[in-house]
């Protein structure tokens, strides 16, 4: 008789409808299954790239302009103390793994590639956990060095800001070699445009191994807002001037202190 009322489905009026009601009221408490709440999301993150393409067109093309007669002054620095182009121009993984090209100063010698092989072989290490930098790095040049200490050499990187390829704030843009190795990273990473500053450049930099940089960035990804965009842009305007954590052909004192 007991297994026979347990087998048994009781209809009550009713019941099903308050009881579905009853669970769409707990959701909206929770966020879940609210179109509501995820139109207001979506409406929110639209603003915020809004206002994050006005602040790269204004700023970046402010930026660019104040930065034309330093970035020509370097220009002939470069050339003067080394053969080669001193505009340097490479291939990096853009937003959603579309490769463009980055405006650089160089900072290495032209043939840098061809005298240190072994300092571009990057699936060497089998993991992220490796510096992208070395403290004492023999590509450099005398110039490269300083223009690297004083982030002089990314400045042409406000044309790729005013162009729509980089933004302002954001992870850097990778070279494709390394980027195939982030693995698990790299969908997330590439979520978002590269940018000029980003999280792990004032927090540590050259200091940090790839994984550490990576990790970083991608905390911003998931938490970044309008708000922790101007922090970092104020921490690099800082980090600038003390040029803190590069690595040039030296180990900068900076970075030890």
């Amino acid at each position: 008789m007991a297994s026979y009322m347990q087998r048994k489905q009781v209809f009550i009026p009713g019941f099903h409808e308050a009881r579905m009601r009853h669970l769409a009221s707990s959701a909206r408490v929770f966020g879940l299954g609210d179109e509501s709440s995820n139109d207001a999301t979506v409406a929110r993150d639209a603003r915020y790239r809004l206002a994050k393409r006005l602040l790269d067109l204004v700023l970046g093309s402010i930026l660019l302009c104040c930065s034309l007669p330093i970035i020509i002054a370097a220009a002939i620095a470069v050339r003067m103390e080394s053969k080669g182009s001193p505009l340097f121009i490479q291939t990096r993984v853009g937003l959603n793994g579309k490769p463009f090209r980055i405006f650089k100063l160089r900072g290495m010698y032209a043939d840098a590639r061809e005298r240190f092989p072994e300092l571009y072989d990057y699936s060497k290490h089998g993991s992220l956990d490796f510096h992208f930098h070395y403290e004492t790095d023999p590509r450099i040049t005398g110039v490269g060095s300083f223009i690297r200490k004083t982030s002089i050499d990314e400045l042409p990187n406000f044309l790729n800001v005013v162009l729509g390829s980089m933004t302002l704030v954001g992870p850097r843009p990778e070279i494709p070699e390394v980027s195939a190795l982030y693995g698990k990273y790299r969908q997330q990473y590439l979520s978002v445009k590269p940018g000029v500053t980003c999280l792990s450049k004032v927090s540590g930099r050259d200091l940090l191994t790839k994984e550490q940089t990576i990790r970083m960035d991608i905390g911003y990804v998931e938490n970044m807002s309008t708000a922790m965009d101007m922090r970092i842009l104020w921490k690099t305007f800082w980090s600038v001037i003390n040029r803190r954590n590069v690595f040039g052909r030296y180990l900068s004192r900076a970075a030890i202190s």
